[in-house]
């Protein structure tokens, strides 16, 4: 088997596999469309950025898979494998082979989303992949009538430590290091008499928009009027509703929203924690010899 780099030479593959993409990463597909459409081409072959695909190749089989880190994130996302049909026994060494890019360009984490029942599920399960999380993307309908703002607006850096507060009580703290904030203010925030009731993070794309809301269930504010703001257009908006605010979901469907597949959300794990020994200075280690012993106490037994 062997795994390079994908280069010019492949153009034909990206022309026989463009309808037969198992997309891994939902925002960027959305929001940006097919991964192997032409345009793709330009922004993978570029090595200033952190877009790395690679094709696996043995006995006349071939199967293309990328990765991705956007530059202030700790986590990268695998975005597709291609053709899904052969995700077989090429798929556990392509996988490997993009982590370790992820890995040397630094990310904490890998991420995937996939189809619970499909066999890219199982195959990311044996290269290590778990899943912290179940995920469902909805479509909003669109409204009548554009609504120029609303009680929604841009994040600043006011709202941030309110915002940071939402995240820690939404999200479990097991997956916070994961499903983290940006570093700095972005997203669309809602207030109510001066409190912060809901906070959405924004991928916006030519192929549509994606939201991903926090939403406390006793907000004032939802998320159904985010498909009326006049600054998107014509784009469809998506919103991803995660399993710590799976009550979401009913307010979607009451708004006529349209319900996608269940996918799990998976992460592999590429960089652990290390104390480093502090170092202890000659005076210290001679005091802790001169420090006297502690008293101990013996009780004997009655003859």
């Amino acid at each position: 088997m062997t795994i390079r780099p994908l280069d010019l030479l492949d153009l034909p593959l990206l022309s026989r596999y463009r309808r037969d993409v198992l997309p891994l990463h939902s925002a960027r597909i959305l929001t940006r469309g097919n991964p192997l459409g032409a345009m793709a081409l330009l922004s993978y072959l570029n090595p200033r950025r952190y877009i790395y695909t690679a094709v696996a190749s043995e006995n006349g089989d071939s199967l293309m898979g990328q990765v991705i880190l956007n530059g202030d994130e700790t986590s990268a996302w695998l975005t597709f494998l291609a053709p899904k049909e052969n995700t077989n026994g090429l798929t556990l060494s392509l996988l490997d082979h993009l982590t370790t890019q992820a890995g040397d360009w630094g990310a904490f984490h890998l991420l995937a989303e996939v189809d619970e029942n499909s066999a890219a599920f199982r195959s990311l399960r044996q290269a290590g992949f778990a899943m912290y999380a179940w995920q469902r993307v909805w479509k909003l309908p669109k409204l009548e009538k554009p609504d120029e703002g609303g009680s929604w607006r841009e994040a600043e850096e006011t709202d941030w430590p309110a915002v940071q507060a939402l995240h820690g009580q939404i999200v479990p703290a097991l997956i916070q290091p994961v499903d983290a904030l940006p570093k700095q203010a972005s997203g669309l925030v809602c207030r109510s008499e001066g409190n912060l009731q809901a906070y959405v993070a924004v991928n916006s794309g030519p192929a549509g928009v994606w939201v991903q809301p926090l939403v406390p269930p006793d907000s004032v504010c939802g998320p159904g009027r985010l498909a009326g703001l006049s600054r998107w257009g014509s784009r469809p908006v998506y919103v991803c509703v995660r399993s710590y605010q799976a009550w979401l979901e009913t307010v979607l469907e009451d708004l006529g929203a349209e319900a996608g597949p269940r996918q799990a959300v998976m992460v592999r794990r590429l960089a652990k924690i290390i104390k480093e020994p502090q170092a202890v200075s000659v005076m210290e280690k001679a005091l802790a010899k001169a420090k006297p012993a502690a008293p101990v106490s013996r009780i004997e037994s009655e003859k």
